[in-house]
């Protein structure tokens, strides 16, 4: 068994900043669209978090939602954000790049990797998608990255645990696996038992009702099956559930 060494939590607007701190986040990673699975925050969103956060934040660098096969133009958008995020004093980027084989972007991961030096670096769950996931973890270990954020290349954590318990012994202390994808107070101390992980990864999301007096329910600011009156925010109870299921772990 693993003690949890860091519980990081995604976030994608600020209020959730206080909620996931409030709640024992150990680092955030920082967001726009959590929905879309996660995109680039806005400069905005940086420059506030940065100033805000007691624990370190790592800004997502994904220009789109989809796959992550980059053209040139999202790549001098990537390097453009990592050098945002550089500026303003954030603590690490999490970045991802693929293929059309399904195998990590060597030259693409390098140019990221320099843009970002003396930042933290997180390889995202665009290992999950790659065809060789050991191949992949080489690549990421020689690009010099800290972490592999991963749920096992399943759609959850706990139904991936024993990849994930695969890639902790393939890659030591050589690489952090931080397991991520549906991870709840329910299941985090499942995962970290069977997988030997030293990190979790989750959203702890929740809803809370608009503030507004007035509700125009006929207009929508984009799809009509979402409720644009229902905040997405971070609960600081889910994330505080979590570290109590996983205290008694050493």
């Amino acid at each position: 068994m693993t003690a949890l060494t860091h519980l990081e939590v995604c976030i994608d607007n600020i209020e959730s900043l206080h909620a996931a701190q409030q709640g024992g986040a150990t680092r955030i990673e920082l967001c726009s669209s959590l929905s879309l699975g996660g995109l680039t925050p806005s400069v905005g969103f940086m420059r506030q978090a940065a100033r805000l956060s007691s624990v370190p934040v790592y800004a997502m660098i994904r220009p789109r939602q989809g796959d992550f096969l980059f053209s040139g133009e999202d790549m001098e958008i990537m390097l453009a954000d990592i050098h945002a995020a550089k500026q303003i004093g954030l603590q690490g980027v999490v970045i991802g790049v693929l293929n059309t084989a399904g195998k990590v972007d060597h030259d693409q991961l390098a140019a990221l990797m320099q843009a970002a030096d003396g930042l933290g670096v997180t390889f995202h769950r665009a290992i999950d998608q790659c065809v060789n996931v050991y191949e992949a973890l080489d690549m990421v270990m020689a690009a010099g990255c800290e972490r592999v954020l991963s749920s096992g290349l399943q759609a959850t954590a706990l139904d991936g645990a024993e990849t994930l318990a695969e890639m902790v012994r393939y890659c030591d202390n050589r690489l952090s696996i931080m397991a991520g994808a549906g991870v709840t107070a329910d299941n985090a101390a499942d995962i970290l038992v069977q997988t030997g992980v030293k990190e979790l990864h989750l959203s702890g999301k929740t809803t809370r009702a608009s503030l507004m007096e007035h509700i125009a329910a006929s207009a929508h600011m984009g799809d009509a099956s979402v409720d644009d009156f229902a905040i997405p925010v971070t609960s600081a109870e889910k994330i505080a559930a979590v570290l109590q299921a996983v205290k008694t772990i050493r």
